[in-house]
């Protein structure tokens, strides 16, 4: 039987990999927004677990909630990805810092 414990250390896994990507990878920036998405599906699995464990729908809604701003946030965050690839042909986070303003 599979119990919350589980799904639990599955989710720090996740979300450890996630932080671990963030910090070992500062230079494709596509990158570091799959790490965030997958940070943000850790805490979703955290949600939908103790939702399932304690029997009560709240957790499954706010992953609801939580998916639909992600959608939102990564459709925006590759838009912007797209004008600055035009703009500058490279994606490296070091190239990003000097913006004219």
């Amino acid at each position: 039987m599979i119990g919350l414990s589980h799904y639990l250390i599955l989710s720090a896994i996740l979300f450890s990999l996630a932080v671990a990507g963030i910090f070992l990878n500062r230079k494709n920036v596509i990158i570091l927004l799959m790490c965030i998405e997958l940070m943000l599906l850790a805490v979703n699995f955290n949600f939908v677990a103790y939702s399932r464990f304690l029997n009560d729908i709240d957790g499954q809604v706010f992953v609801f909630f939580i998916l639909t701003v992600a959608a939102a946030e990564a459709a925006i965050g590759l838009a912007i990805l797209v004008v600055l690839f035009r703009n500058r042909r490279s994606i490296d986070v070091d190239e990003l810092d000097m913006m004219k303003g």
